[in-house]
């Protein structure tokens, strides 16, 4: 974990900025959260640094779709928490895209091919580089390079859909 930790809070730090203003939680509380969950669980020995960040980056995305699922309730009257997919890593225009409905959407590419789904997960919520996503998943960098690709236009496509929540 200290190994790693510096890259997970500059990752939960990217997740946190693109939260509504007046948020109250923190990349160190996101972080630290995401690793109480995984010492909860009966995690999967994690075989190098990708590897436990992806299944950190796994663990953030549930904390933060849980959040967003809490403001959404009809009850608190809140309303979605967007994010946008352009980060360091994923290189796309400027584009703000709906937590909710990108945790969906993954759910329904994941159910199409649980790979690019993967892949997704890796690198916009694991931060991995195309290397580090190859290595977590056996395959060639050429491969998720084209997973990436294909993974995001399929999203993009979806979250544009109109009449979609």
């Amino acid at each position: 974990m200290p190994v790693v930790y510096d890259q997970l809070r500059r990752l939960a730090r990217g997740y946190i900025a693109r939260e509504r203003i007046g948020q109250t939680l923190q990349a160190t509380a996101l972080v630290n959260e995401a690793y109480v969950r995984l010492t909860k669980e009966n995690a999967p020995a994690w075989c190098n640094r990708p590897h436990f960040c992806a299944i950190a980056a796994h663990a953030m995305r549930e904390i933060l779709v849980e959040r967003a699922r809490a403001r959404s309730a009809s009850k608190r009257g809140g309303s979605r928490m967007r994010v946008s997919l352009h980060n360091d890593i994923a290189a796309r225009e400027d584009t703000e895209i709906d937590l909710l409905a990108l945790h969906d959407s993954l759910n329904r590419l994941a159910e199409l091919d649980p790979t690019l789904a993967r892949v997704v997960e890796l690198r916009f919520f694991g931060g991995l580089t195309v290397e580090e996503t190859a290595e977590v998943l056996s395959s060639s960098p050429a491969t998720v390079k084209r997973s990436w690709s294909l993974a995001r236009a399929w999203l993009k496509r979806e979250l544009e859909k109109p009449g979609e929540p």
